[in-house]
């Protein structure tokens, strides 16, 4: 027996609009999960790559904080670095998947709100990035002991880091019309921007200009508040990181939620 079809997902969202973000979110769920191997599985091996030959090549010469070794101290950066760019990825290219596809419209037809597109593309694209984020995590302990002196910052940095990227992913499949155009916002803003953020150094050891630099780039206090919670050390401090990040993801969001509410390239 064929499965329902787009009108039959239609009715269902009219006749139960308060649970219609619920089958959004199932089905960008689904989307990733299907192709785990390269939505999650390569992300983490790529992760792995990085440790393996950062951490070899610099362990015995770099020690960033006194008494970590640089691998212990690369880890979480990795692990942060993952998340950040898998929760951009999925938002991100789930939207202009659907716009050159031509399947958008069937979403487009129920009777879901700003906030209802909101919460299940970003809470796929957290899904997403959390299980990557642990996968490389899981890793990790096979090359230093686990250690984590404050779990709750870990939670709190991973959350918001991951929500975060998901609205900029979504910001820019919202901007993008065709994958090239998502590819440049990945390249010129979210890779360099997630490379500069202090994954595989310490601002401090950065000359003048480039710590001030740095300190304008909302991705370091995300790594930097995210690799506090492991070791209790940071560049700066995990309050400063928390009200940073938390900002961007307030005036990110509210951004994103006025461009669905407007149907911003969504209608034509």
């Amino acid at each position: 027996m064929s499965g329902p079809t787009p009108r039959t997902h239609h009715l269902q969202a009219v006749a139960a609009p308060n649970d219609g973000w619920k089958m959004l979110l199932k089905k960008e769920v689904l989307r990733f999960w299907r192709v785990a191997f390269q939505t999650i599985a390569a992300p983490v091996l790529t992760s792995v790559l990085y440790l393996l030959i950062f951490g070899h090549v610099m362990s015995d010469r770099v020690q960033v904080y006194p008494g970590i070794s640089y691998v212990a101290f690369l880890a979480p950066g990795l692990v942060m670095m993952s998340v950040l760019q898998n929760a951009f990825a999925n938002s991100a290219s789930s939207l202009v998947q659907s716009k050159i596809m031509g399947n958008l419209v069937f979403t487009l037809l129920t009777p879901l709100s700003s906030w209802h597109w909101f919460v299940a593309y970003v809470g796929a694209a957290v899904a997403r990035a959390l299980l990557v984020g642990l996968g490389v995590y899981l890793v990790t302990l096979l090359y230093m002991p686990p250690r984590a002196v404050a779990p709750l910052w870990i939670a709190v940095f991973a959350l918001l880091g991951a929500g975060l990227m998901g609205v900029l992913g979504l910001l820019a499949g919202l901007w993008s019309d065709k994958f090239d155009q998502m590819a440049t916002f990945q390249n010129f803003i979210v890779m360099p921007m997630t490379f500069l953020a202090g994954v595989f150094y310490s601002i401090h050891s950065l000359p003048g200009i480039w710590q001030q630099l740095s300190q304008f780039n909302p991705f370091f206090y995300m790594i930097d508040g995210f690799r506090y919670g492991f070791h209790g050390v940071s560049d700066v401090s995990p309050w400063l990181s928390l009200a940073v990040a938390g900002g961007s993801f307030v005036a990110l969001s509210a951004l994103v939620l006025y461009l669905l509410k407007t149907g911003y390239k969504l209608r034509g």
